[in-house]
């Protein structure tokens, strides 16, 4: 990994989201502190006296789950946790993608060196070199049920520290984790009492997954109001439903407030909005524009709560049994991954929510009956062109795919481990699925921004505008990233892709903010 990649220290204290994505997306390096290592040592010591004593301590001296009657004699502790990884380590179906893993680890490592654990800082330190070797573990799709924390994922790379099954290394080619660990001078860890249950027992991945999907829905709820905004102008709606005091004093939701003023913000100095009561009189917008904020500002209060859930997971120390800060170590249930599965469900029903309003925005824009003076479809020549028809029936179908996927994971239950384990929380499902439809949501707000951007310079062509600056801004920048504007048909997909990549990136936002300063 590049030594002037940015550095994260882990200490006693907690990491932040920034830290997740810096090392997951940003390839940071990671270093353990020394107030951690100390810590780490001195819950050591308690395990290692507790593994003296003749009496059973769960995971130190026992099996594991349904298993922990049996009391494991100190010849045989040893290969009580290499038989823990190696038969956890159970996944099946396609690796999932490498900034999970890396998000994955890290937080585990983070509980590691919490010294809440009970492991040897070695174990710790190992896991850092693993990371800062750009070596990822070969984790797989389906083998957790969120309980217990994400046993088979975490599992996997617990193998890789042992130097077993597989990995990829830092040119992304899967290979044997031993050989990968032998290049980068890292000697594989012979875990000792409690240390493979402690690598395995976290909700690490369904809580990576969930700050990577509030930094992208941060971004996307934002980019839907750029969108929102465009759409209104472009059917020649009114502003005047975004006044500060129709959302802060009247309906005191803040997530509305801040989605209303970033429409208005982006809407400053244009000449299209107002002009509902022009030609064909409306009293009042449809409720897919005049509703925007209400819809997209539900989703932002949604999300403010699940980065509060967020933040608390990062401060805990999840593993069972816990090392006590007075040295008692006790068993615990904090591994069920209920807290973090609910919010994840959440934001996938708001997700839904958000693409379900801009597909109806988007199909008003190409409905000649509804779209006040715009060509059928947005057609050069309607009849002999389609012009984007079909775009949205690829909006349609990715919102009805979200549609699905907001069906929460969370109120399924499936008894595991002989009923040892008779509730789980399926929040590695929960974050599976979440994933999926915040890339779709990124989709669908694309073909809003295709369609709006069209429909807009369309207006100019037909004499109207001036448009406001910061959508004009917008739609350079859909012109700059290869979304072309109105004319014949063309070969759509690669417009829709480079609308896509826009939106993913950031660029639209950042070339909105260009002009209204920064929006929330």
């Amino acid at each position: 990994m590049d030594p002037d990649a940015p550095l994260v220290q882990v200490g006693k204290a907690d990491v932040s989201a920034e830290d997740v994505l810096a090392v997951a997306r940003g390839n940071a390096r990671v270093e353990i502190g020394p107030d951690a290592l100390a810590e780490m040592a001195t819950a050591r010591a308690r395990i290692e006296a507790l593994a003296a004593e003749p009496r059973p301590v769960y995971g130190v001296s026992t099996g594991f789950g349904a298993l922990a009657v049996r009391h494991i004699s100190p010849e045989l502790r040893a290969q009580l946790q290499r038989s823990l990884v190696r038969s956890h380590a159970a996944g099946m179906g396609p690796v999932v993608e490498r900034e999970v893993v890396r998000a994955l680890m890290f937080l585990r490592m983070k509980t590691l060196a919490s010294g809440r654990t009970g492991v040897r800082p070695l174990v710790a330190q190992t896991m850092a070199a693993v990371l800062n070797a750009g070596i990822t573990p070969a984790v797989r799709e389906f083998g957790s049920l969120g309980c217990s924390g994400d046993l088979a994922p975490l599992s996997h790379c617990a193998l890789v520290l042992m130097g077993e099954g597989t990995a990829f290394g830092p040119d992304g080619t899967e290979r044997d984790a031993g050989e990968l660990l032998a290049e980068a001078g890292i000697t594989p860890v012979e875990l000792l009492e409690k240390e493979g249950l402690a690598l395995i027992n976290g909700t690490d991945g369904m809580l990576g997954m969930l700050v990577m999907a509030i930094a992208d829905l941060s971004r996307l709820f934002t980019t839907a109001d750029i969108t929102a905004a465009m759409s209104l102008e472009a059917l020649l709606g009114t502003d005047k439903v975004l006044a500060p005091e129709l959302h802060s004093v009247i309906r005191p939701h803040p997530g509305q407030a801040l989605s209303a003023a970033n429409m208005l913000a982006v809407l400053k100095d244009s000449a299209l909005t107002g002009h509902h009561q022009d030609d064909k009189p409306r009293v009042q917008d449809a409720y897919s524009i005049r509703c925007a904020p209400q819809v997209a500002g539900a989703g932002r209060d949604t999300l403010a709560h699940a980065a509060l859930v967020a933040s608390r997971e990062l401060a805990a120390s999840v593993d069972n049994p816990v090392v006590l800060p007075d040295g008692r170590v006790e068993s615990n249930g904090n591994f069920h991954g209920a807290p973090v599965a609910y919010v994840l469900d959440f934001l996938a029903i708001a997700a839904a929510d958000l693409g379900s309003i801009s597909e109806r925005r988007t199909d008003r824009l190409l409905d000649k009956a509804r779209s006040h003076g715009l060509p059928a479809f947005l057609a050069d020549d309607p009849g002999v062109d389609s012009g984007l028809m079909i775009a949205q029936y690829t909006q349609a179908a990715l919102v009805s795919e979200n549609k699905r996927l907001a069906v929460p994971a969370s109120v399924d239950s499936i008894p595991s481990s002989a009923m040892q384990e008779d509730h789980v929380s399926m929040g590695w499902s929960a974050a599976r699925k979440l994933r999926q439809a915040v890339e779709n949501l990124g989709r669908i707000l694309a073909v809003e921004l295709t369609a709006s951007a069209r429909a807009l310079e369309i207006r100019l062509d037909n004499g109207s505008g001036p448009l406001a600056p910061a959508t004009a801004a917008a739609v350079a920048a859909a012109r700059a990233a290869g979304v072309e504007g109105p004319g014949r048909d063309r070969y759509l997909s690669p417009d829709l892709e480079a609308a896509a990549a826009l939106v993913a990136s950031g660029d639209v936002v950042r070339a909105v903010e260009n002009v209204t300063g920064p929006l929330a």
